[in-house]
């Protein structure tokens, strides 16, 4: 995907509480998480590389807001991006 659609997406959709993001790659199984805006957001945006809070740590990350608990995933591998609910993967 590029910036300009995941951009589109995260203007279009307001993440309510309870739901994150189902990150559908092209070369690998989903990611479930949020996008994080850190110090360098718009410098990582620019390249399209998304800082993401997986589903395994929004707990920890939601207490301490440790941007070290994020990945750095690129745009270029997401397939689709949704809404879903925040519990395990069916």
């Amino acid at each position: 995907m590029t910036v300009e659609q995941i951009q589109q997406f995260l203007d279009r959709e307001t993440v309510p509480q309870g739901k994150i993001i189902r990150f559908e790659m092209k070369k690998r199984n989903p990611v479930r998480g949020l996008i994080v805006k850190g110090k360098d957001y718009n410098e990582l945006k620019e390249k399209n590389f998304w800082r993401i809070v997986t589903q395994t740590h929004l707990v920890e990350y939601s207490k301490t807001q440790n941007i070290n608990l994020a990945k750095i995933f690129s745009g270029t591998d997401f397939a689709k991006l949704s809404l879903v609910s925040n519990k395990a993967e069916d």
